[in-house]
């Protein structure tokens, strides 16, 4: 069976990120992954650390609303769209975003992981978000609602949910890739 053009999409963002992590790894040497490129900034352990702690946080609530729905025929849904609020969340959480929001303290990354082990965490849990976007198909996901674990207050649709997720990778990506430059520069 095909998976919807829209919900493909979002694997290949998935996929994407991940090729970003691979390519990072490959340039950057463990005990780097630890480095600071200022008091303020995410080192690029702490920019996976983060990807990971935001993963675990989202799959579970994504997977309960989609146990909570029945599918409808594969087919049905034409169109996937976001919510307002999930619109809203999707541009604020991209690499270019005009407003910047600190995260909550739940999802700051709190000592150093080894490289090893956030790249092979930061792998199961895209092979799980590839998953879960399989398994929303033929759900309407413009209906299912998901509550924000950054902040209980926010929800909104499952699809603006699953392209928030990739975009918010891409964002701590590019972040990791500038620190990763920083690195270099100081070094060069």
């Amino acid at each position: 069976m095909t998976l919807h053009p829209q919900l493909q999409a979002i694997v290949s963002e998935l996929e994407q990120a991940l090729a970003r992590l691979h390519a990072l790894a490959a340039e950057l040497p463990e005990p780097a992954w630890a480095w600071r490129p200022g008091p303020e900034r995410w080192s690029v352990g702490e920019c996976i650390a983060h990807l990971n702690l935001t993963s675990a946080a989202y799959l579970p609530s994504l997977r309960a609303a989609l146990r909570s729905d029945t599918p409808m025929k594969p087919g049905s849904v034409l169109r996937y769209r976001r919510d307002p609020m999930g619109w809203l969340m999707w541009q604020m959480v991209g690499p270019t975003a005009w407003i910047r929001v600190k995260t909550t303290s739940r999802f700051i990354p709190q000592g150093s992981t080894p490289a090893k082990t956030l790249i092979a965490d930061f792998e199961r849990w895209q092979r799980d978000q590839i998953a879960c976007v399989h398994e929303a198909d033929g759900h309407d996901l413009n209906r299912l609602r998901i509550r924000s674990p950054f902040d209980p207050r926010v929800s909104y649709n499952a699809y603006a949910c699953l392209t928030i997720l990739p975009r918010h990778q891409h964002r701590h990506l590019w972040q990791a890739e500038r620190a990763c430059a920083s690195l270099a520069s100081r070094s060069g």
